[in-house]
């Protein structure tokens, strides 16, 4: 799983602006359609239901923080 996964999982990273950042860093480092990237991810058995259906909540709280432009 990816870092800033495991930050939001676990509460560690540095608080609110260390998750920020390494957000900014993910984002700037990502190549792809991130919709497509979890589908497979789950499709494959990477990733369970579960934590599909978690990631999907938090991108949404995300959208909400930044005004829809993430």
């Amino acid at each position: 799983m990816n870092p800033l996964y495991n930050d939001m999982q676990n509460n560690h990273g540095g608080g609110a602006n260390g998750m920020l950042q390494r957000f900014q860093q993910f984002r700037q480092n990502f190549k792809g359609n991130p919709q497509e990237q979890v589908q497979q991810m789950l499709n494959s058995g990477r990733v369970s239901q579960e934590q599909y259906n978690r990631a999907v909540q938090i991108a949404q709280q995300f959208q909400r923080m930044f005004g829809g432009r993430i």
